[in-house]
């Protein structure tokens, strides 16, 4: 597989708002549980739970990048990996993590929203990106 292969993706602009705005939503409120969880103190929960944040961050700010040099729709396959594809497994992991946080730790149902939200939105962009054939 050639690391500079490029990927398109070629779904409307209601439709990427449509993914882009709960994805957005999704990982807000990830964070904003995971900050509360910190602030209770660290535990083996808190430092698992860390795993899925630092996914999602590396995944935010590789979008940020992607907007600042315009490359919205027409992204090399590290970009989309390093983009959507963190913020997908971050999402993933984050349900998983917070599925157990609930039955273990009586952590809240929010935490758990808001990585389903970012996994299954992200993973809606993800999925929309096509190899461009030479």
């Amino acid at each position: 597989m050639n690391r500079n292969e490029l990927y398109e993706s070629k779904i409307s602009d209601a439709r990427w708002w449509i993914y882009d705005i709960p994805g957005n939503i999704g990982w807000i409120i990830y964070f904003v549980c995971f900050a509360r969880l910190v602030r209770q103190g660290l535990n083996p929960f808190t430092v698992a739970a860390l795993v899925p944040a630092v996914l999602m961050l590396i995944g935010i700010i590789e979008l940020i990048s992607e907007r600042i040099a315009k490359l919205d729709r027409l992204l090399p396959r590290k970009r989309l990996l390093r983009g959507f594809g963190s913020l997908t497994l971050g999402g993933i992991l984050g349900a998983v993590i917070s599925m157990i946080g609930v039955i273990a730790v009586s952590c809240d149902y929010w935490m758990l929203l808001g990585s389903v939200l970012c996994a299954v939105f992200a993973g809606l962009l993800y999925k929309g990106y096509r190899k461009v054939e030479g």
